[in-house]
C-alpha cells in the first residue's frame, strides 16, 4: 500500500524526512524556486494559487500523483498523533509513514478533528468572514448541477462544526471522486462569482469555499472516515484569534 501526501508550501521552511510527504511549492508558476517541486508542472492550475490557495495542489496530485492513498497537509499544520504544549515537541507527533499505514487500513479516509464553533452555524461563521454571495452561489450551482446534494448542503451549512483546512488523506478511489466533484463546483462558481472587487484576502473564496464542501461529500456519499488531531507547529494567539471571532459575529467582517 502506498501513500504520498503533499505538503503545500510557499516559502522555504522546514519539512519532515520521511517520505510519505512530498513538499510541493503550490503557486509556482511564475515564481522564484525554493528548493522543492512545484505545482506548475503537468496538469495543474498553478497559476490560480491566489484565489484557490493550497487546492491548486490538490489538483495537482489529483492529475499527477500515483498512489495508492494520497493527501494534503499544510507546511504548519499537520495531523499528528496527540496535540502537546511545546511547539517543538510537536514535529515529533507528526504521523510518520508507519502511522498512515496503521490508520489506512482501517479506514477509508482521514479528516481533520471537528472544528467547533458553538454559538453559530457554518453558514453564519462564513458569512461573518467572508462576502456571502461565495457560498450562496455555490448553494444555487449545487441545486442545478447536482440536485441530490443539496440535503447533505444543507445540513452542513447548519451544523456548528466542521473538518476544515482542506487537510484529508484518502484512499485513491475516493480521492479521484471527491476532487472531481469539487472541481466541477469550484470551476462553475469562478466563471460566475465576480471578485474584482474583492481584498486579496477574499480573493481566497474558492479555497474558502473548498473547506465547506468536503463535509457535504462526506456527508452525501456516506464515506466513513476518521478524524485526526491537528498540530499547528507555530504559537498562536487564542486570546486574539477568540476575540476577532468574536468581532465577525457581532460587528461583521
Amino acid at each position: 500500500m502506498s501513500t504520498k501526501i503533499i505538503i503545500a508550501i510557499h516559502k522555504p521552511y522546514w519539512v519532515p524526512e520521511d517520505p510519505v510527504y512530498l513538499p510541493l511549492h503550490v503557486g509556482r508558476e511564475g515564481k522564484p524556486a525554493i528548493g522543492f517541486a512545484g505545482d506548475d508542472t503537468g496538469d495543474n492550475i498553478s497559476g490560480k494559487n491566489a484565489t484557490f490557495c493550497e487546492l491548486t495542489g490538490l489538483y495537482w496530485a489529483w492529475k499527477n500523483l500515483q498512489a495508492d492513498h494520497v493527501g494534503l497537509v499544510h507546511y504548519r499544520r499537520y495531523f499528528t498523533k496527540r496535540e502537546v504544549h511545546n511547539v517543538a515537541a510537536r514535529k515529533k507527533q507528526i504521523l510518520c509513514g508507519k502511522d498512515w499505514d496503521a490508520l489506512l487500513a482501517g479506514t477509508p479516509v482521514v479528516v481533520a478533528d471537528k472544528r467547533n464553533y458553538y454559538i453559530e452555524s457554518n453558514r453564519s461563521h462564513y458569512n461573518h468572514a467572508h462576502p456571502s454571495e461565495g457560498l450562496d452561489m455555490t448553494e444555487a450551482i449545487i441545486r442545478e448541477l447536482y440536485p441530490d446534494y443539496m440535503d447533505a448542503f444543507t445540513l452542513v451549512m447548519e451544523r456548528s462544526w466542521a473538518h476544515m483546512f482542506n487537510m484529508l488523506v484518502m484512499r485513491r478511489d475516493l480521492f479521484d471522486a471527491y476532487c472531481e466533484w469539487l472541481f466541477s463546483v469550484l470551476f462553475e462558481l469562478e466563471k460566475r462569482l465576480d471578485i474584482s472587487s474583492y481584498d486579496a484576502y477574499n480573493q481566497r473564496v474558492f479555497g474558502f469555499v473548498g473547506e465547506r464542501l468536503l463535509d457535504v461529500w462526506l456527508e452525501h456519499n456516506k464515506i466513513p472516515y476518521k478524524e485526526q488531531n491537528v498540530s499547528f507547529l507555530e504559537k498562536q494567539n487564542w486570546l486574539v484569534k477568540g476575540g476577532l471571532f468574536l468581532k465577525r459575529k457581532f460587528w461583521g467582517r
